[in-house]
C-alpha cells in the first residue's frame, strides 16, 4: 500500500490540539493499515521519528433522513507520538 493512501487526513479537534503539545498527532487512516504501515508512512511523509502508534476503530453512527435510515461511514484513527523536539509543520500551520 502506498504511503499517500495510508494517511487520509489529519484530525483537527480540541483534544488533538491538547495532545499536539505532547508531540502526539492524530490522523484518520485507511481501515486496512496496521501500526507498522502507519509508522512507516508518517516517517516517510513528514520526515520525523515515530516513537509510538496507537489505533482505534470507530463504527458509523445511525442517521435518519425522513423514512430512510442508514449509518455514517466508520473510520480508523491513529494517534502517533513523535520524538520530542520534532513537529509536523503541515498540521501546526507554520
Amino acid at each position: 500500500m502506498r504511503y499517500e493512501k495510508i494517511i487520509k487526513k489529519a484530525l483537527i479537534t480540541e483534544k488533538a490540539d491538547r495532545l499536539r503539545e505532547m508531540n502526539c498527532y492524530q490522523f484518520e487512516v485507511n481501515k486496512r493499515a496496521n501500526k507498522h504501515q502507519i509508522k512507516a508512512a508518517v516517517e516517510k511523509l513528514f520526515n520525523v521519528e515515530v516513537i509510538d502508534v496507537k489505533v482505534a476503530n470507530f463504527r458509523g453512527k445511525p442517521r435518519r433522513l425522513g423514512r430512510s435510515e442508514g449509518y455514517t461511514s466508520g473510520y480508523k484513527k491513529a494517534s502517533v507520538t513523535i520524538k520530542p523536539g520534532q513537529k509536523i509543520e503541515i498540521i501546526e500551520g507554520v
